[in-house]
């Protein structure tokens, strides 16, 4: 039996999702494609367009065997904290033989290269990072110049550098090198339109593109050729019922935690240092929403994705300390299911006999299966989901959703 693992947000899944996992079963020749998946709220720290059980039965009508939950602090955080909770996640289901990203290099000798040179980051390289960051530069852009002064005859090496896909992926390789890990990469060149690409294309668009279409228009019409079809039958069942959801949306109870914490500061939450943290003190009578306070907190320093996922470790309770506490007994302390498929019965039996950590699959004997720190991390989770679902349910006048009562999706 080979297993490939797909480390994905689906924020929605779209055309190049789907190109994407038929490529990987020619790619590896795998029997199985098992998902590790962001949750409610998504490494650009915003919430979901679609809540994560609908995006995982997205995933299986495509072809994927099993989808698993990657946790908050993990979801929402920068590209080294997403790859190293996800690839630990995989590492120890003792099963996943290789993993596989696209990336707009699409050659895995140059990103492993450059996640070995990163891996043994030395003084000198450490130092003109910080440098330029000083300067004004942000810190990927920091680390590009950097690199590219340091190996100025590699183009190929610094221009892998630039992408966003590729910089994902150099962090998997980099996670999976640190864990001496035997989980193989393989990456593809990344099909269609860019990460950051915001106009729709023909019939291959970015998930972000997608988003933008939905929140200009409230109409689905638009965005069906960017989607499958499976895709575009569930988006239509549940639109204006239980989607779609915007980064405005929370807005109105993240500035009520922002007030909450505003005497003692926000140091204490990952990535918020303490220039940032008196930045957003200065500027909150000035907050209006979620967007718009980002567009205010971002800087030559620190761009706006980084200000939005540091708000979003503010709204969903994400401290230093906890982080520090699950980075040092080593990321992940259990596997949440989120869909399967019926048919992956020997993908099941293999991760009972192999997998270091317990498979949760009904939410309510989870505790049992855990230890303390599990018990911890798996009600971050759960709180995350709840404010998702509040602000779900408040925008929709949808009935509350218990997280204990959401069954796996089983196809």
């Amino acid at each position: 039996m080979k297993a490939v693992g797909i480390i994905a947000e689906y924020n929605p899944f779209h055309n190049g999702h789907l190109y994407h996992i038929k490529k990987v079963r020619e790619m590896t020749n795998a029997d199985y494609i098992v998902v590790v998946m962001s949750g409610d709220f998504t490494q650009r720290g915003i919430p979901a367009l679609i809540n994560k059980h609908s995006r995982a039965k997205m995933a299986l009508k495509a072809g994927a065997d099993l989808v698993f939950e990657l946790p908050s602090y993990y979801a929402t955080g920068s590209a080294e904290y997403f790859a190293s909770g996800a690839i630990a996640l995989l590492d120890k289901l003792g099963i996943i033989d290789c993993i596989c990203f696209g990336s707009e290099c699409g050659d895995i000798k140059i990103l492993t290269d450059i996640a070995r040179f990163l891996n043994n980051e030395t003084k000198q390289l450490s130092e003109s990072i910080q440098s330029k960051i000083r300067e004004g530069l942000s810190y990927p852009l920091a680390r590009a110049e950097a690199i590219g002064e340091l190996i100025p005859e590699s183009y190929e090496h610094v221009e892998a550098l630039s992408s966003p896909n590729n910089i994902l992926g150099i962090e998997y390789i980099k996670a999976i090198l640190r864990r001496n890990s035997t989980i193989t990469p393989y990456t593809n060149f990344r099909m269609g339109a860019g990460y950051h690409d915001k106009m729709l294309s023909e019939n291959m668009s970015s998930a972000l593109s997608i988003r933008q279409s939905l929140l200009e228009n409230n109409s689905l019409e638009m965005i069906e050729s960017s989607v499958p079809q499976h895709v575009f039958t569930i988006m239509q069942k549940h639109f204006c019922k239980t989607f779609p959801i915007y980064n405005d949306d929370v807005s109105l109870i993240l500035k009520y935690k922002l007030l909450l914490d505003e005497r003692n500061g926000y140091t204490s939450y990952v990535d918020i240092s303490e220039d940032l943290s008196a930045k957003i003190k200065k500027n909150l009578k000035k907050y209006k929403n979620f967007g718009q306070f980002c567009d205010l907190l971002k800087s030559k320093d620190i761009t706006y994705a980084r200000v939005s996922r540091c708000l979003t470790h503010i709204l969903l309770n994400h401290k230093k300390e906890d982080l520090q506490n699950y980075i040092d007994n080593d990321y992940i302390f259990y596997a949440r299911i989120l869909g399967l498929r019926k048919d992956a019965t020997e993908l099941m039996s293999a991760l009972k006999l192999h997998s270091e950590v317990p498979i949760i699959s009904k939410l309510a004997d989870a505790k049992k299966q855990l230890s303390p720190i599990g018990i911890q991390m798996l009600e971050d989770d759960i709180r995350s989901s709840q404010i998702y679902d509040s602000i779900l349910c408040d925008k929709f006048n949808a009935k509350p959703i218990n997280e204990y009562s959401k069954e796996i999706v089983v196809l």
